[in-house]
């Protein structure tokens, strides 16, 4: 069983194990988006929020980091992960080739999204999601700190991210008109 898991959204910055390695990495055939509807963590069944997914898309590559599982932690780590991913069947746990950034090449375990599944809502536009994120809540929280952390820990990593960057303005310039 693969021991690596690649971290593409909350997981960079929030894996809720201490990974024995942590190396930037590249999954290719991938791209990062708002695709799915999240109604557990970020959102709620009355007010969805949205949360990043894996989205198959062929001449994309979404950077990210790839997490280590310790050996004697793999078991409990999994069924945590499993617990925390795949809440409902949105998400397909699948085991994906990766390219470190040190260059080896691994096999990890990666949260893409199903298309076929009823959460999955690829066509939004930004400005529609800017929308969702900025107003919904779940049970870790408002969907738009998730949005924040996570380009935050990107850029910090030097991942370039343009339409994450791009969303992250339009959901505060949405907040601030609402404070204001």
């Amino acid at each position: 069983m693969t021991r690596w898991v690649f971290a593409y959204g909350s997981l960079v910055w929030n894996p809720e194990f201490a990974p024995a390695e942590r190396v930037l990495a590249t999954l290719s055939g991938y791209r990062r988006a708002f695709c799915m509807s999240s109604i557990h963590h970020r959102g709620s069944e009355e007010e969805p929020g949205l949360v990043l997914a894996l989205d198959a898309a062929q001449a994309s590559a979404c950077r990210g980091m790839a997490l280590l599982i310790p050996e004697a932690e793999e078991t409990a780590v999994l069924a945590a992960l499993r617990e925390r991913e795949l809440v409902s069947s949105a998400y397909r746990e699948e085991v994906l080739p990766l390219a470190l950034a040190d260059g080896r090449q691994v096999e990890a375990l990666a949260y893409v999204v199903d298309r076929d599944h009823r959460q999955y809502c690829g066509d939004l536009s930004l400005e529609t999601q800017a929308e969702i994120i900025a107003r919904a809540v779940g049970g870790k929280g408002p969907n738009r700190d998730y949005l924040w952390q996570t380009a935050a820990h990107l850029s910090e990593l030097g991942i370039a991210d343009a339409e994450l960057d791009q969303l992250s303005g339009m959901v505060r310039r949405i907040v601030d008109n609402r404070l204001a």
